[in-house]
């Protein structure tokens, strides 16, 4: 996986676009293949001038397209939406990377509070560290000076740091260190104590202002004023504006105001401002200004544009249509940018952000720094990748239900699963219509056709006649759309079941019990739900088959669901509950946990179990070091087996209700081929997670063997 850094702030102009580019360069020292990713889009109609300027610098040659999310109008419309497309366009990019440089949004659409939020919330899922950007300015203010704004205190930016931090923590972010820009030359120290009570041992960097990378160029407000080049020669147009002045004053007040790389702002019926401007401009002594723009919209008079071309100034003289307030407000508006076509402005800016952050320094970080954060958007996405790397038959008997026939087409559309769907093909194809579903690459299969009938009635007689279970008694009982599914697994016509949407638990179990049967060694069927917590998932066993389990089932159930566990990209760190942890209780509730623990342990020496232990010893790494100091699952356990179906039952639906956890399940364990059960209140998204996971139970028995 890709070394990715998320590039965000808590406000505009922070100067983002420099410290990107610096990151960028100090990741190509260590990486080869650095990519750049932008989740949100500023605009659709024109291209992002900071990826643009990113793009122009990396060592892979990725379509602009790629490297963009979505646009803020996605993010209003559905953020978790917009969300899980930004992670299946991020992942798509970082398979071609080594590393990828992520910039958070720019401000320019909603709040800040919101923005922050929805800023943290994808460097979470993207698994990311923040590289939190902090302007050591003040927001810009329309006085006479462009780009002159107050610095901040270093006590104001510990302050903003603060706030920014706490929001970042609480989405499950992870910081990768504070970066201060655009401080006041000479502050570095005091701004870096400032911050120590804030940020602690996390790194900060602090960059100086540099007035000439903020500040725009004369053909920048040019634009600005949808003006143009009267006078002077063309690549005046370049010169940087590093404040503005407003001459509506005589020119004997004027001449006192102006100052180096100033833009001078006069009336175009002020002609004898002008004209004195222009003599200082060329005498000794006084400051040389960056350009003039002439607002109002007047014609010069004919002698003054003669004496204009033949004086040949060197200075841009830019038109502008607007009266003074507007041109002003226009002008003090606009920003400087580090732009990929503007060579002396990267230059600049690499030299700037070099001269503060060292590289090493910076990429030792970055190396040093693990998230192991897990979403349940990740985890979803992480469950499609692994459906889609090989690609399992699921059946569906259910196709009379509209919810399943939703979930099929979300299935297909996603490549997670080949489905076969149980029902009349008139019928359900008539129905998906109606929906507006493309069901166009699903089998349809009737329980009267004659040819499965026939060979699923005598392969079940043969495996029941044990029971007495003649040829005309499984001809009937097959047809029953539980059964003819759990045949079409059983002879290898499909890879696994998802059923339970219309029918009930019994109906869906019964079958998978007299056909497909347990796995060697395992005695008991058991469940488990996949809880995905905000920033983590946990596995829950068993919640909703087995009432009251003997030691020797807690036993097969923890050693099923680390098994599961495994399936789905979790490490296995198996705590048996009860309500004693160790030794310190007594009773035989917690000396049947404390057996089996022992069986797990003698039956799977390679697994990590402890028991009986306390649920917040499980999960609190400050109980466990009191509770059980030694332990390796204390504190860190993954996978949670409960004492009997009363307690799962009820902290898994409190764990769901109280904590927003995503509830993934029942997935049923132990079985020699995947059957798994829907409540028949399942919504489309929890039928598409059920196939999903089943499909990928079916690689992993088909691994095992099984």
């Amino acid at each position: 996986m890709a070394r990715n850094v998320y590039v965000a702030s808590v406000e505009g102009h922070t100067g983002k676009s420099t410290v990107a580019l610096g990151l960028l360069d100090s990741m190509r020292t260590r990486y080869e293949r650095v990519g750049v990713f932008r989740p949100v889009a500023r605009t659709v109609t024109e291209p992002d001038h900071v990826v643009e300027l990113l793009r122009s610098q990396t060592s892979v040659d990725i379509p602009y397209d790629d490297c963009m999310g979505v646009t803020y109008a996605d993010v209003h419309s559905d953020p978790d939406a917009a969300l899980a497309t930004i992670i299946e366009r991020f992942k798509s990019l970082e398979a071609r990377c080594d590393a990828v440089v992520i910039l958070g949004s720019d401000y320019t659409d909603v709040g800040s509070p919101t923005e922050l939020e929805f800023n943290a919330r994808i460097a979470a899922n993207l698994a990311s560290p923040v590289l939190l950007v902090i302007n050591g300015r003040q927001a810009y203010t329309a006085d006479q000076h462009l780009g002159q704004v107050v610095a901040r205190t270093p006590h104001d930016i510990a302050q903003v740091a603060e706030l920014t931090l706490e929001e970042i923590r609480h989405s499950h972010a992870v910081l990768l260190g504070v970066v201060v820009n655009r401080a006041e030359p000479g502050t570095a120290d005091d701004i870096v104590a400032a911050l120590a009570s804030v940020v602690g041992d996390q790194p900060v960097w602090v960059v100086d202002e540099d007035p000439a990378l903020v500040a725009p160029r004369m053909s920048d407000l040019a634009s600005t004023v949808d003006g143009e080049l009267l006078f002077g020669p063309t690549e005046s147009l370049s010169n940087e504006a590093l404040g503005v002045v407003v001459c509506a004053m005589n020119h004997t007040h004027s001449l006192e105001r102006i100052f180096e790389g100033a833009v001078l702002i006069i009336p175009s019926d002020r002609t004898e401002v002008l004209l004195a401007v222009l003599m200082a401009e060329q005498a000794q002594g006084f400051p040389r200004i960056a350009g003039i723009v002439l607002n109002g919209g007047f014609d010069l008079p004919e002698v003054i544009r003669r004496l204009l071309e033949g004086a040949a100034p060197r200075v841009p003289i830019v038109s502008s249509r607007f009266g003074t307030f507007d041109t002003t407000t226009r002008i003090t508006s606009a920003r400087g940018r580090v732009a990929a076509d503007d060579p002396e402005k990267i230059s600049r800016a690499r030299a700037t952000f070099a001269a503060s952050i060292p590289a090493a320094a910076l990429m030792d970080r970055v190396d040093a720094v693990t998230t192991s954060v897990i979403t349940p958007l990740m985890f979803r996405y992480s469950l499609l990748q692994r459906a889609r790397t090989d690609v399992r038959r699921i059946v569906l008997p259910e196709g009379s239900d509209d919810r399943i026939l939703m979930a099929a087409a979300d299935v297909m559309r996603e490549g997670a699963a080949e489905l076969v769907i149980v029902g009349e093909a008139t019928d359900v194809r008539a129905r998906a219509s109606r929906l507006n579903l493309d069901l166009g690459d699903a089998q349809v299969v009737s329980t009267t056709d004659p040819e499965l009938i026939e060979r699923f009635a005598v392969e079940y007689a043969r495996l029941r006649s044990h029971k007495g279970v003649t040829i005309e008694m499984a001809r009937t009982r097959v047809a029953d759309p539980s059964y003819f599914g759990t045949m079409m697994v059983h002879l290898g016509l499909a890879d696994g079941m998802v059923s339970g949407a219309v029918h009930t638990t019994a109906d869906t179990i019964r079958p998978a019990f007299e056909i497909i049967k347990t796995l060697e060694g395992t005695s008991v069927v058991s469940s488990v739900f996949l809880m995905a917590l905000a920033d983590r998932v946990l596995v829950y066993g068993d919640c909703a088959v087995i009432p009251n389990p003997t030691a020797e089932e807690l036993t097969d159930i923890a050693i099923s669901s680390a098994t599961t566990a495994t399936a789905f990209g979790i490490e296995p760190r198996v705590a048996m509950l009860s309500y004693s942890t160790g030794e310190s209780g007594t009773g035989s509730d917690v000396d049947r946990v404390r057996e089996a623990t022992r069986l797990v342990h003698a039956r799977r020496p390679d697994l990590a179990v402890d028991g009986p232990i306390q649920y917040d010893a499980a999960v609190d790494v400050a109980v466990a070091r009191t509770k059980l100091p030694d332990s390796d699952v204390a504190g860190r356990a993954t996978v949670f087996i409960f004492p009997d179906l009363n307690t799962g039952n009820n902290t898994y639906k409190a764990v769901q209700r109280s904590a927003g956890a995503v509830a993934i399940g029942p997935i049923l364990q132990g079985l020699r081929k995947p059957v798994n059960d829907l409540s028949r209140g399942a919504e489309v998204e929890d039928i598409v997670n059920t196939i999903v996971m089943t499909a990928i139970q079916a690689q992993g028995l088909e691994r095992s063997g099984s």
